[in-house]
């Protein structure tokens, strides 16, 4: 059974939200909910939840302002808000999910089902470090790949992310520029290892250039440089479940 706690500053969201849980997530449980952030401080501390479901805009103390008065940090972050600017903040503060109202219930499903993996995986260390690690590993053997007649040796931290062209492929560099590669993209995907993921049928792309997950029409990543880059619905509870350990 998973436990959680409401905040919202609105208490027909509450409803709602209750409604949504009950009837789509039946091993998680309501134990409470507030409507006044500065009571949900004290019960968050008291109660430990599993999981919170945090509304962002609340008068005198928003959400993340919340979030820096709790004592007690141990539990999965749900963002609930109407709004999307707040997103990459909502990642920061290492959200499972950010859900935009009314909240839809096949989104909720997916945010409960990375809290049941991640209370399921829980011994099994940090899956993300650990792919990271076996790719730092594989760094010095160069990445061979042809393209227009002849063969280049890339290092594989030097690639930013990859993109799908029919049977070619492009790949983009950490200083913006792109080549094209005479290799199928599936092909592609087994060369560069377990330090890259597949995040959409058309994009691969390196696991430590990732800077934030956005949930703004439709999910998307932004990497390091400012490339922002489509997630397929499929894949993303995986991702953000790597994203989050």
């Amino acid at each position: 059974m998973i436990n959680a706690i409401i905040v919202d500053d609105e208490s027909n969201a509450i409803k709602n939200l209750t409604w949504e849980v009950e009837k789509f997530c039946q091993d998680v449980k309501i134990i409470d909910s507030f409507t006044d952030p500065r009571e949900a401080v004290s019960a968050i501390n008291y109660l430990k939840p599993d999981c919170v479901f945090l509304d962002v805009e609340m008068p005198e103390m928003n959400g993340f302002e919340l979030l820096q008065k709790l004592h007690f940090r141990d539990f999965e972050l749900i963002i609930t808000s109407a709004y999307d600017q707040y997103a990459i903040k909502a990642f920061r503060e290492h959200a499972v999910d950010y859900l935009m109202k009314p909240v839809d219930s096949d989104d909720l499903k997916d945010a409960i089902d990375r809290i049941r993996v991640k209370k399921e995986s829980s011994g099994l260390g940090s899956v993300l470090k650990s792919m990271i690690s076996d790719w730092k590993g594989k760094e010095e053997k160069k990445l061979a790949l042809a393209m227009a007649g002849k063969t280049l040796y890339l290092d594989r931290n030097e690639i930013l992310y990859c993109k799908s062209d029919g049977n070619y492929s492009e790949i983009y560099f950490n200083d913006l520029k792109k080549e094209l590669f005479t290799v199928r993209f599936k092909d592609l995907e087994e060369q560069l290892g377990k330090g890259f993921y597949r995040v959409h049928n058309s994009y691969i792309v390196r696991l430590d250039a990732i800077k934030a997950f956005v949930n703004q029409d439709g999910p998307s990543l932004m990497l390091a440089n400012g490339t922002q880059i489509p997630v397929s619905r499929s894949r993303k509870s995986e991702l953000l479940h790597l994203l989050n350990h």
